[in-house]
């Protein structure tokens, strides 16, 4: 079996092609329905059966959150099955997912962290996110870009953030004063089909301190869960690992309900550790869309991995016997 690093999404993978994409009679998605009747909340199948995508229902923090989790819980499954998985990560909310796939939370208490966060950020919702390219039309980082990012925030009268290293792009957060001078002082780029900055529908200021009243009331209200030492390796959104063999539970609390909520999550470092630490053959993407694919083709670019130089060599690669990057499904 080959070494693959597992590596589950954030919210923004969900889009009207992930419809009808559970198996109603799966035990893990009744499960999943039965928790959400608890909530008071419709169930995912009855979500992914709707007969028409719509974005304020299927987008809601409430309702997507949960319906990503439940697909890369399936298709982690898979994984294992496929893959000696040598380690887990995820980008942002992906990390709660990376949690329960690596064992460190039941079935149960995974499905409660993500519904009751989500629950969460909605009752205290605020400001936004953005996000803007770093690189050009190779994969390669670009100095201006850079620059231009650095300058914005600094202007922004500390209404702006850095919230997510995500490979090629850099995802800002910011209170609502702090997204209107983000999408008016980045000069505007076009890279492939779409035009940059632009706004993250229903995201709030995620991985910054304006989120921290979700924190303070995540610690309270999320207490019950039980967390434990994961069975297969963690990486965090600092870089940080969690083993099998080598994990202080309280401190993986500790960075769940407190530093991973308002301080940035790098999901560059966390894979570049996996590809460092872990040597997997292949990253492998479960979950909906294919939204990390490119992300991480760009991260193995700037590590040079298998002498990897720009976007041409990651698409020639992609398409050979050894791909670097396999995602589950589109």
């Amino acid at each position: 079996m080959t070494r693959a690093a597992l590596l589950c999404p954030g919210r923004g993978s969900y889009t009207e092609r992930q419809l009808r994409s559970l198996p109603a009679d799966h035990a893990w998605v009744r499960r999943a329905d039965e928790l959400r009747a608890e909530y008071g909340l419709p169930a995912l199948t009855e979500l992914d059966t709707a007969e028409r995508f719509s974005a304020a229902l299927h987008l809601r923090p409430a309702n997507v959150s949960l319906s990503i989790w439940l697909i890369s819980m399936l298709d982690s499954a898979s994984a294992f099955e496929q893959h000696d998985v040598v380690c887990v990560a995820g980008n942002s909310m992906g990390w709660y997912t990376a949690l329960a796939v690596a064992g460190a939370l039941s079935f149960d208490d995974g499905f409660r962290l993500v519904q009751e966060m989500s629950l969460l950020q909605e009752q205290h919702a605020g400001g936004g996110q953005v996000i803007y390219p770093l690189i050009d039309d190779q994969w390669r980082r670009d100095g201006a870009l850079l620059d231009a990012v650095s300058a914005a925030l600094a202007s922004s009268d500390g209404q702006a953030f850095r919230s997510i290293d995500l490979g090629g792009y850099a995802v800002l957060a910011g209170s609502e004063a702090g997204i209107a001078h983000l999408l008016k002082h980045l000069p505007q780029v076009k890279l492939g089909a779409n035009s940059y900055p632009f706004r993250l529908i229903q995201h709030g200021a995620y991985h910054t301190p304006l989120v921290q009243p979700v924190a303070t009331a995540a610690r309270e209200e999320l207490a019950r869960l039980v967390f434990r030492e994961p069975t297969t390796t963690l990486i965090d959104g600092r870089g940080v690992r969690f083993t099998p063999w080598a994990t202080d539970v309280a401190q993986l609390v500790d960075y769940t309900l407190g530093l991973q909520v308002v301080e940035p999550y790098d999901f560059t470092l966390s894979v570049r550790v996996a590809l460092r630490e872990q040597a997997p053959d292949h990253l492998v993407l479960p979950g909906p869309g294919n939204t990390l694919g490119g992300v991480c083709g760009q991260i193995l670019i700037a590590e040079g991995w298998r002498g990897l130089r720009n976007k041409a060599d990651f698409e020639r690669a992609q398409a050979s016997e050894r791909p670097c990057v396999i995602s589950m499904r589109r």
